[in-house]
């Protein structure tokens, strides 16, 4: 996981490794629930799609990210990145966006 919540190169906020390990986690997790849950695909099939759901979730958030990060910089002045003025901004801004998804 990258601590500074800053995207790895590719945009992730959270690596291959870390995600892979979160997927084993949860199919084991899921497998330990029966017989209230059973998996009707195998469960590599539901850990790949665990992982491409985590994926697509990451990519959203990035991309919402990015459209606070841009709405920030097109006020008239400028306003620093990491004043207490930005971080606010930021933070209803990016609430606003989640608003928007129904969530929050």
């Amino acid at each position: 996981m990258v601590s500074s919540g800053r995207p790895d190169p590719d945009g992730a906020k959270l690596s291959r490794d870390k995600l892979i390990e979160l997927s084993h986690r949860i199919i084991k997790d899921l497998a330990a629930m029966k017989p209230q849950i059973e998996l009707v695909e195998e469960k590599n099939e539901v850990r790949l799609e665990v992982i491409r759901q985590f994926q697509a979730l990451l990519r959203e958030e990035l991309q919402m990210d990015q459209g606070v990060r841009k709405k920030i910089q097109s006020q008239r002045r400028e306003i620093a990145e990491g004043s207490a003025e930005w971080d606010i901004l930021f933070r209803k801004y990016y609430a606003d966006e989640m608003r928007k998804l129904g969530v929050g």
